[in-house]
């Protein structure tokens, strides 16, 4: 307020000299195309690592992990690889390799160790814990279909890393929770459970493809979608898909709506984020968390 009252008290002229450069100056900070958004880091399995690599005027570096194609952004002056912690990453010194105009180096990170807590859960459909021969036959049909997809790349320079919340509902379940399904030892659970009612909206956190959907045993009806560089997102248990194969999305655009298909105990919307093909917590993501 001090210095809108400063302006009060100046000529008329410069007084619109200076308004006028405060108007820009609000409006060059916040505009996100001059700076590009950060995941938050969180150096634990299922985490992001943000690491520096090189300075903006070298050509965008090639960065592997566990020779994994790894996503680099340009912030301010400097090339940032934004790195999945796959969840069965042990604590400790972890590793990447980065070429920038042909020569070679290792930068390293050190990942910390998480205790998820472990959520129990009561499935009454027996199958969807414990699949019978047929069941298990589907179960290896999709499983490559689904794997393909969270490891897609595609090369994408505008990539918008700031996401807003798919579906409008009450988080169910945290990312990393270890699961235990009719007393029975699980998979850790690879992404957000948001429950919501019947046929309420899913939308696209950010703008990306879709590049498959489909009706899986465990998932449901799934939709995933490319962002680009590694990042994938994926929507299951769905009553309704909106799109098709090849559809590119805005921020904000239907996908479909919540349902409770696959396996689950009433409606919800299950979101992954694959980076680099890991399971990242989706939350480190979200602009309002």
């Amino acid at each position: 307020m001090d210095n809108w009252f400063a302006l009060l008290t100046i000529p008329s002229r410069a007084k619109k000299i200076a308004i006028s450069l405060t108007a820009c100056f609000i409006l060059f900070t916040a505009n996100p195309a001059f700076s590009q958004s950060l995941p938050k880091e969180s150096l634990v399995p299922g985490g992001i690592a943000n690491i520096v690599v090189a300075d903006a005027k070298n050509p965008r570096p090639e960065v592997k992990y566990n020779k994994i194609p790894i996503m680099t952004v340009k912030k301010a002056d400097k090339w940032i690889a934004v790195v999945g912690i796959p969840l069965s990453t042990k604590p400790g010194k972890q590793f990447i390799s980065v070429t920038t105009a042909g020569k070679s180096k290792k930068l390293a990170f050190t990942v910390k160790d998480k205790k998820y807590r472990t959520q129990h859960i009561t499935i009454k459909n027996k199958r969807k814990v414990n699949p019978n021969k047929m069941d298990m036959t589907r179960i290896n049909k999709e499983r490559p279909i689904i794997r393909s997809a969270l490891k897609h790349w595609s090369e994408s320079t505008d990539i918008k890393l700031a996401f807003q919340t798919p579906v409008k509902g009450v988080k169910s379940s945290s990312f990393g929770s270890r699961r235990v399904f009719n007393n029975q030892p699980r998979r850790p659970h690879s992404g957000m459970d948001i429950a919501a009612a019947l046929g309420v909206e899913i939308t696209a956190p950010s703008a990306g493809k879709v590049i498959d959907f489909g009706d899986y045993f465990f998932n449901g009806n799934s939709v995933f979608v490319d962002h680009g560089q590694g990042l994938i997102s994926m929507y299951c248990h769905m009553d309704s898909i909106t799109v098709k194969v090849g559809q590119t999305v805005k921020t904000g655009d239907k996908l479909g709506t919540v349902g409770k298909t696959g396996r689950v105990t009433g409606p919800h919307l299950h979101w992954t984020v694959s980076l680099n093909n890991a399971r990242v917590d989706p939350a480190l993501f979200l602009k309002e968390e």
